[in-house]
């Protein structure tokens, strides 16, 4: 009892202050602290979370949620790949009027790419976005996750600690079978923002 007591406890707080970041409550938080139980969960959000706010910061929301997505798309979760991507896709739009080059609902094609793959298709995706300083992101973020290479300054320690961190996410959303939610950013909360990219998505594909 006392356990359930607690995982409900710290689920809600987590639950909360996503509310209050992003304004919602991402799925996966109730499977991570399932997963790990309450303890373990809340030191794990308590070490993760903060180091993830500041890398959101010192390298930028693009550079961060596309690492992020880069993640999840070579670990082929579906859930994280989302909430990331559309993110990306919301911010791109906020900062330059235009619609990102990939759209969220078609990611579902790139889950199983090998890696080598993935990488030439978001490099072909950021050249189009016109996000060219971007391109060498992507490759180091792959070759973390593959174990090819080791951070060698504090970007890139950042860029390792994320691998980890939403590796983690990805294995415990497709366990619970998560299914994609809201964007993993503050954007999430402009309403406007996100009718405006829903009309011109809709307006793009009926063309």
């Amino acid at each position: 009892m006392a356990g359930r007591s607690q995982g409900w406890w710290v689920t809600s707080v987590v639950q909360a202050c996503c509310r209050q970041l992003w304004g919602f409550s991402p799925a996966v938080i109730a499977g991570v602290v399932q997963d790990k139980g309450p303890l373990r969960s809340l030191l794990w959000f308590t070490l993760n979370m903060p180091r993830y706010l500041t890398t959101m910061r010192v390298l930028g929301p693009v550079r961060t949620h596309l690492a992020c997505a880069t993640i999840s798309l070579n670990n082929g979760c579906a859930y994280c790949a989302f909430g990331q991507a559309y993110a990306l896709e919301l911010i791109y739009l906020r900062d330059t009027g235009r619609l990102f080059p990939l759209d969220v609902n078609t990611l579902s094609d790139w889950l199983d790419l090998e890696p080598r793959q993935l990488g030439v298709q978001l490099r072909e995706v950021l050249r189009e976005a016109g996000l060219h300083s971007e391109l060498v992101w992507v490759d180091l973020t792959l070759a973390f996750a593959a174990g090819e290479q080791q951070p060698i300054d504090d970007d890139e320690v950042r860029l390792a600690h994320l691998v980890r961190m939403i590796s983690e996410m990805n294995r415990i959303a497709d366990a619970i079978g998560a299914s994609p939610d809201g964007a993993q950013d503050a954007v999430n909360k402009d309403v406007g923002l996100k009718a405006r990219h829903a009309a011109l998505r809709h307006a793009a594909a009926t063309g």
